[in-house]
Formats: structure tokens, C-alpha cells, sequence
């Protein structure tokens, strides 16, 4: 059954070398008690060694049921030991911090027989060895004699071809060793028991056949067995340790540390600690900034304007190198150099058509609160005032939202007027009712009535009250009943503009006339109105602001007007016969009325959620398009948002930066307390070779054991940095105001801990690694 052929074994160490085994050749039956004998030193134990598979010979062969062991692998020689060899080890060699029961179904675990059956097959082998009933106790709970019967179970429970036993009874009295010997004896009977001892009298009153060893040889046999096995249907079953299992052992000794464990855990924390608060604030900053940029700036619009900043990838990196944030590179040398800013225009020229503003009306209301236009348009406004008839002169160039229109005659003063965008329903009043308190009047009901619109301190330009023509003389201030109810007439061109004999249009003279025209439409100023305290942005510049939707009323009456028609037609201004320079024409035109293109377009969505969704649907427009026919657009409030978005990232992740270091150490010593737990647990790792355990299996241990302990650290961490929270809140609300600022995001907790986990694998796995490759015999024998 077991046949050893010119068996040779030697250790070298520098320049000796120690021979163990020289030319050993002995056969074996498949049921006998053998006794080798010899003194130490003789090649006794390492002949077991390698019978057993711990340690591998230099020349020779092994044969088991007629399979020669000459070219096994590793794996082979694991899958040997596991379900061919049974070890009983003068010093018990029992895992300490697992049950009597566990440590019997060892060997079956790692052979992978299930749970029901291991625990049948490890309590009937108990009751053999008389230790039913101590199935759950520990080994440091039970005397020497109990604890080699357990030894005995353990190599009996996975139904071993061979049993080793090395000195059994070399640390039992008298009593337990004669106990110990019949129960070998016993297990003689059906299985080929090999037994290392130097005690000649033990081994002719128990063996039946002894084996004398001197200096690597056999020197006698008393039962020698030539015959040899020509049967090679020997198969090999794998073993292998499942993650449970390894959890479930690495479980088990870190409970024996609970304090050691709790320490190291907690020290791991630290930097998970650090790193959660950091977090947790960072959020909490992060939100409340959000919060007031969604108050602040959900007002600013996404604006589509004539004129816009190229956002091409060239562009953006010409406009961010001359950005006041940039670094600078200065010039060195004795010479002014000359340049055209022209050569370095990014601007690009939105071609709005009446089909792009379609194409915005048709927008998802549901997104969208208002959509704006801005148009350099005219309006002849008159105005009586003690049966005087006098016209009420505005300011061509402040036209739109937040008075940010151009163009136009700049050099004309007078009214600073605003359109406020008329909401998706068509209501322009909804605008005004949002952003604006009413100080007198009511809100407007119709595009025909206006609104004054003054500062947070009541203030308006005397200028503008001026131009409406109330008397500013020595007075420093207006009643609201004086300015609520005001009338102005807006006058039709062809009743405001008359054609000279020279073909020129001029305003007309006669006002009263003009005043009283039938195609005339009155406007009123319905109330006085402030921003709102809570409203962070003021849209609409102090002076008289109107709706949209009075512009659209102009433009539908001005399109076909004598003076609009006239325009058209000629190259040379029809009020000053000048020629026009450049895109003057256009402007004149639009100024009479006679074109309904918006200067600008300002698109306000209903939150910023719907911001992204918006400009989706304005990206869609321009896909498939040339460059010269895209609607470039820009969004200021995302663009405000991103910049303090990216100064909170890099502000969290230098401080992440400096708490990780606390990580970095943490490893460390993960690595250094794995390392303490591999010389620890030395000898168990010699067992788990022993019963077949592969190498990657007591990789897998230890790294069970760091698992477990980044687990507990990463668990610990963020449920101290949860705790902590509570009180840096209230400070923070003492000190600033700001309730609930520190809140740790759920993602941020799970990513943290599984940082904590993967840390501590990375700082264990080197010392996992050494525990795999130590030699089994070595291991052994540590104490």
C-alpha cells in the first residue's frame, strides 16, 4: 500500500550539509502497527515527515496505492495529506481558540464534506476517543490524555489510508500513555498506523513489526514487507478552505484579543474618523451653498444674446489664461510689442431666427417659468400734465433685464426702462408677484399698465421722475398717490412721425393732436414696487419696467407704419438723411419698431433641476448644424455654481489629503499586528498544512483576519464620526447660525468603510503572504 524506494533526504545550512535519510527503501502493509525506532537525530522523524507529505525528499520515490509521488504539485501534496494521512503530534498540536468539535472536523472542512455530515462523522470519532461529551469545549479546558484523544479523533475523522503518530505519549503519565496505546493499537486494526517513538518497550508491547533507524538507515526490520502494489486507480480529492471558513477561524482568535483587537480597530479609525467629518461638513457646507445659490441665482436666466462667448475648447483655454485667476507669465525684455485684440476675438454671432424663438416657445412649460426678450424698440410715449401735453423722454439703451441691454442712441437720457419677462401662462404679473413687494397700487392686470419700480431704500433716480415729468424742483421725495395712477399715451408712428417736403420723417409738432389719436394706447403706472427682502438678485433696473408682452403689442402695430416702410427701403437715415455706418440700419429699423429679432432672449427655468433639462433642449437645436448656424447660449448661475463647487472640492480634498495620512499609518499597522498574529499563530498554521491546507488557504486566513479587523475599524469610524456630528452642530449653530450643517452622506459611510476594509487588506497582505510560505515541519515547532 505504501512502498518508500531509495528514499534520500538532506539539509544543508552554509557550507554543512546534514544528510537525514540515505537511500531508505521499506514497504508497508495496508493494516499494520509499525515502530520506528532510534535515538535522536537518526532520520526517524524526518522519515515521518515526508511519509506525511510536510517535507518533500531530494531523490528517491514515494509510492501510495501503486501512484508514485515523484512529479506531485503542491496541490498534490496537500490533497495527500488531507485524505490519505491522519497526524497524531506528541504536543496534541490543537488550535486553541477553536471547539474540541471544530478542530476534529478540520480536515473535513478543508476537503469539503458538508455541514451535517462533518458534524456526524467528528461525533462519532469522539465518542470512540470517549469524549462525547466535552464536544464544545475549548483544549486549554481538558487534561493532557484528553486533548491527544482529541488529536487522535481529528486524524481518524476524514477516514485516513495512514496514521502518524510522533511520540504520542512523550508528554502523558504512565496511565494516559497505556490508555493512549490501545486505542492506537485498536486503530492498527483496519488502517497502516506508522509510530515514531524511542522507547523500545512501549513499541514490543503495542507494534506489530519495529523498524530500527541509525544515522539515515534502516538497520533492522522484524517484519519486513516486500511485496509492492501495482494498483494505480489512486485518486487525489482537492481540498480547499471556503472564505466562511477562514472568516469563521480568524473570528474565533480575534475574540481571544478582544482588547488587542478593539485597540487596533479603533487606531485604524482615526483616519476614517477624520475623513467622515471632513466629509460630513464638506456636505453640509455644500448643501447650505446650494441652497443659497438655488435662492440667490435661480433668478439668473440662461441667456441667448447676439453677441456670444465662443465655447469651443480653443476659446475657453484663450479666455481662462487671461482670467483674473490665472497665473501670469511676465516678459522679460526692452521693447513694446504691438497686437490687435481682433486676432484674438472668441465672440461668436447667434443667428436668431424666428424659428429659433418658435423652437423656445415650444418648450416643456412644465421647466420653463418665463422666457424673456430683450428688443431695441421705441415707444412714443406722451404725457399731460396741467393741460400740457408733454413728451415723456426714455432712454433708448437701457431696455431688458437688469438694465444689461446696449446699443440703441446712447447719447439720449431719460426714463430707465425694463421689460419683465412674461411667464409661461402669459401672465407678466406672476413675475412681479415672485420677486417684488407691492409698496402702492396693485399689481398689473394687463400689458397696458406699468410699474415704478425703486431700491431697497424707497430711491429713484430724479432724472427718471424727471423725464416723466414730474416736478423734481426743491423736493426731495414723492408721494406713492402722486406716482400710482400716472396715464401715459403710447402714440402709433404714423400719428407721431411727420414727412417733410424733403422726405424726411421729423416728430410731429403738434402733441395735443397726437395725444388724442385714435389708434393710441393708454398705459398706467398700477403701483410702486421693491424687491423682496428674501430675493437675493434684483432682475429689473429702478425706473418704470413693463411687460413683454407690450412690446409684442408695439411691434404688431409699428411692423407696416409709413417711417418703417420708408426705412426699409433706403440706405440713409429717414430722420437725419445721413448714410448709416456698419449694422446702424438694423438697429434704426428694430428702434421703429420694424423688426420683432430679440437682442437678447432670457429663458428662466422653474429650479435649478429643470436648469439641466433646459439646456438639453437648447443643445438639441444645434446638433447637425454648422458652427456659424449653432445658438451659443451662457448660464452664469452655473457657472457661479461650478466655481464655488470647485473651490469646496479642492478645500475637502486637501483636508482629505492630510487626514489620509492617519490612513497611511494605519496600514501600517495593520500590517505590523498581522504580522504579530502570523509568529502567534505559527504553529496552527503547521496544523492546517498538516490536515492538507494549500498555501492561498492560509493567505485566505489572514487576510479573513484583516478583513474582519478593516470591517470593525471602518464600522467604528463612521459611527464615532456619526456621534461627533451632533456636537459640532450645535457648535457650529452657536457660532454661525447655520443648523444641521455636518451630515455624513450614506455613500460616503459605505465608501469609507470599504476604503477601511481594502487599506487594511493592502497593509496585511505581506505578512499573509509570509505565513503562506512558511514550511509546515518549521511551523510545527514554534512554541
Amino acid at each position: 500500500m505504501l512502498q518508500l524506494t531509495d528514499i534520500k533526504k538532506s539539509y544543508t545550512t552554509g557550507d554543512f550539509t546534514q544528510v537525514a535519510l540515505n537511500g531508505v527503501s521499506v514497504n508497508f502493509r495496508e493494516n499494520e502497527f509499525v515502530a520506528i525506532l532510534g535515538q535522536s537525530g537518526s532520520g526517524k522523524t524526518t522519515l515521518l515527515n515526508i511519509i506525511g507529505g510536510l517535507d518533500q525528499y531530494d531523490s528517491g520515490d514515494l509510492v501510495i496505492n501503486g501512484k508514485s509521488t515523484k512529479d506531485f504539485k503542491d496541490g498534490e501534496w496537500d490533497a495527500y495529506r488531507n485524505n490519505s494521512v491522519g497526524f497524531v503530534f506528541q504536543s496534541y498540536n490543537l488550535i486553541t481558540h477553536l471547539s474540541i468539535l471544530d478542530n476534529v472536523e478540520m480536515g473535513m472542512t478543508l476537503s469539503g464534506v458538508s455541514s451535517s455530515e462533518k458534524k456526524q462523522r467528528a461525533t462519532q470519532v469522539l465518542e470512540r476517543v470517549g469524549l462525547k461529551d466535552h464536544l464544545h469545549k475549548k483544549p486549554n479546558q481538558l487534561s493532557g490524555g484528553q486533548m491527544q484523544r482529541v488529536a487522535i479523533a481529528r486524524a481518524l475523522a476524514n477516514d485516513p489510508d495512514i496514521i502518524l503518530a510522533d511520540e504520542p505519549t512523550g508528554a502523558l503519565d504512565s496511565e494516559t500513555s497505556e490508555q493512549i496505546m490501545d486505542l492506537i493499537k485498536e486503530i492498527a486494526d483496519d488502517k497502516l498506523v506508522i509510530m515514531v517513538t524511542h522507547n523500545p518497550e512501549l513499541a514490543e508491547q503495542y507494534a506489530d513489526r519495529i523498524v530500527n533507524f541509525k544515522d539515515g538507515h534502516i538497520v533492522k526490520d522484524s517484519n519486513p514487507y516486500v511485496e509492492t502494489t501495482t494498483n494505480s486507480n489512486y485518486e487525489l480529492k482537492r481540498t480547499s478552505m471556503n472564505y466562511f471558513t477562514a472568516l469563521k477561524l480568524s473570528g474565533k482568535n480575534i475574540a481571544t484579543k478582544k482588547w488587542r483587537t478593539g485597540l487596533t480597530a479603533f487606531a485604524a479609525s482615526i483616519g476614517i474618523i477624520g475623513i467622515a467629518l471632513i466629509l460630513s461638513l464638506s456636505s453640509g457646507f455644500q448643501k447650505q451653498i446650494d441652497e443659497f445659490q438655488s435662492d440667490a441665482l435661480s433668478e439668473f436666466p440662461i441667456t441667448v444674446s447676439r453677441q456670444a462667448v465662443s465655447m469651443d475648447e480653443e476659446s475657453l483655454k484663450e479666455m481662462q489664461s487671461q482670467g483674473p485667476m490665472a497665473k501670469k507669465e511676465f516678459v522679460k525684455s526692452d521693447k513694446v510689442y504691438l497686437y490687435n485684440p481682433a486676432d484674438s476675438n472668441v465672440t461668436h454671432t447667434n443667428n436668431i431666427t424666428q424659428e429659433y424663438v418658435d423652437y423656445l416657445q415650444e418648450i416643456d412649460p412644465e421647466l420653463v417659468r418665463s422666457i424673456g426678450f430683450t428688443r431695441m424698440v421705441g415707444m412714443n410715449l406722451l404725457r399731460k400734465t396741467d393741460d400740457e401735453v408733454t413728451p415723456v423722454s426714455i432712454n433708448i439703451g437701457i431696455s431688458g433685464v437688469g438694465g444689461a441691454g446696449a446699443g440703441g442712441i446712447s447719447s439720449m437720457s431719460g426714463v430707465g426702462l425694463s421689460s419683465y419677462p412674461v411667464s409661461i401662462d402669459g401672465k407678466g404679473s406672476s413675475y412681479l408677484k415672485k420677486n417684488y413687494d407691492v409698496l402702492a397700487g396693485n399689481y398689473p392686470k394687463d400689458e397696458t399698465e406699468m410699474v415704478l419700480v425703486v431700491d431697497n431704500q424707497n430711491r429713484i433716480d430724479v432724472e427718471t421722475m424727471k423725464n416723466l415729468g414730474f416736478d423734481t424742483e426743491d423736493i426731495e421725495s414723492l408721494k406713492f398717490t402722486d406716482i400710482v395712477g400716472t396715464e401715459l399715451q403710447l402714440v402709433a408712428n404714423n400719428d407721431f412721425y411727420d414727412k417733410s417736403e424733403l422726405g424726411n420723417f421729423m416728430p410731429t409738432q403738434d402733441l395735443e393732436k397726437a395725444y388724442t389719436a385714435s389708434a393710441n394706447t393708454k398705459l398706467k403706472i398700477a403701483a410702486v414696487v421693491r424687491q423682496k427682502e428674501d430675493v437675493q438678485v434684483a432682475i429689473l433696473a429702478n425706473g418704470v419696467a413693463y411687460s413683454d408682452a407690450l412690446v409684442d403689442l408695439v411691434l404688431e402695430k409699428e411692423k407696416d407704419s409709413e417711417i418703417v416702410k420708408a426705412q426699409r427701403d433706403s440706405d440713409t437715415n429717414v430722420m437725419t438723411m445721413e448714410p448709416f455706418k456698419a449694422d446702424e440700419k438694423e438697429t434704426f429699423v428694430a428702434y421703429l419698431g420694424g423688426d420683432s429679432t430679440p437682442m437678447m432672449i432670457y429663458i428662466y427655468p422653474v429650479d435649478f433641476a429643470s436648469k439641466d433639462k433646459i439646456i438639453d433642449y437648447l443643445d438639441a437645436f444645434n446638433k447637425g448644424k454648422e458652427t456659424k448656424d449653432t445658438i451659443v447660449y451662457s448660464d452664469l448661475a452655473s457657472s457661479m455654481t461650478e466655481m464655488t463647487g470647485g473651490i469646496m472640492d479642492a478645500i475637502t480634498m486637501v483636508l482629505i489629503a492630510f487626514a489620509s495620512i492617519s490612513l497611511v499609518v494605519s496600514l501600517i499597522m495593520v500590517g505590523i499586528i498581522t504580522y504579530i498574529s502570523v509568529l502567534e499563530r505559527t504553529k496552527e498554521i503547521g496544523v492546517l498544512r498538516a490536515l492538507g491546507a494549500r498555501k492561498k488557504d492560509i493567505t485566505r486566513v489572514f487576510n479573513a483576519e484583516t478583513l474582519i479587523i478593516g470591517a470593525f475599524s471602518g464600522f467604528l469610524g463612521i459611527l464615532i464620526a456619526y456621534l461627533l456630528t451632533i456636537p459640532t452642530n450645535i457648535i457650529l449653530e452657536n457660532m454661525t447660525g447655520l443648523a444641521n450643517i455636518a451630515q455624513l452622506q450614506p455613500l460616503h459611510a459605505i465608501s469609507l468603510v470599504i476604503i477601511s476594509v481594502v487599506l487594511t487588506l493592502i497593509g496585511g497582505s505581506i505578512p499573509a503572504r509570509m505565513a503562506a510560505k512558511k514550511d509546515p515541519v518549521e511551523a510545527l515547532r514554534s512554541e
